[in-house]
């Protein structure tokens, strides 16, 4: 961990520095790693490296969404195999609970689309909605579409929250940044508070739809 810490510290000053190693598409191809283990952090580094005139913009977005995809792939062909008993072990830096688990089991055949959206906008269990998905074994045609569209949506946003956040600091005289950066902002925390809301809300409503079927 401390070694990937050093790491990020490393990229933050070249940036700062404006310069990058000249890798070509292996730049790309290892942010794409980086957002894989680290998601959002690697995510904005990207963006304030495009903003710096280091990296283009469109590619560090689809760098970041192929890193994501990969990630939660991965997951869910872990939950495929059914061999998930390791993972306990990091259970709480992963978000994985047993009970929690099954809760999702109980809901995910029928809700699969609508939680697996909402986990992705809101940073709220992906892991251990992927993880489940797998183990109900669930066709990808039925749920990764909704993904995809999550995913748009929540790295377009960090994109643009990296971007114009360096803009701003480049440029504080102007004040378009700011008002393209708050609302970047304001746009991420009503997703996540949104997105949380109707989770709880179907939480609530899960049981009154089972004790009706009882």
């Amino acid at each position: 961990m401390n070694n990937l810490v050093d790491f990020f510290q490393t990229i933050v000053f070249y940036i700062k520095g404006g310069q990058l190693p000249e890798m070509g598409i292996w730049t790309y191809l290892l942010l794409a790693v980086l957002v894989a283990i680290e998601g959002p952090i690697a995510t904005l580094l990207g963006a304030a490296a495009a903003s710096a005139g280091l990296m283009r913009p469109w590619s560090v977005f689809f760098a970041a969404a192929i890193g994501n995809i990969t990630a939660d792939t991965l997951w869910y062909s872990i939950g495929y195999m059914g061999r998930i008993e390791w993972l306990f072990h990091f259970g709480k830096r992963l978000g994985l609970r047993r009970d929690l688990l099954e809760h999702l089991k109980h809901n995910m055949d029928k809700h699969a689309t609508k939680i697996l959206f909402l986990a992705k906008l809101t940073v709220s269990f992906v892991i251990p909605s992927l993880i489940t998905a797998g183990l109900l074994r669930l066709p990808l045609r039925r749920w990764f579409p909704a993904l995809i569209v999550a995913e748009t949506i929540w790295t377009g946003s960090l994109v643009l929250i990296g971007f114009y956040t360096t803009e701003a600091i480049k440029r504080v005289e102007r004040g378009i940044e700011y008002a393209v950066l708050t609302a970047s902002i304001l746009f991420v925390i009503f997703l996540i508070l949104a997105g949380r809301r109707l989770i709880k809300a179907w939480d609530t409503d899960e049981p009154d739809a089972v004790s009706d079927k009882s």
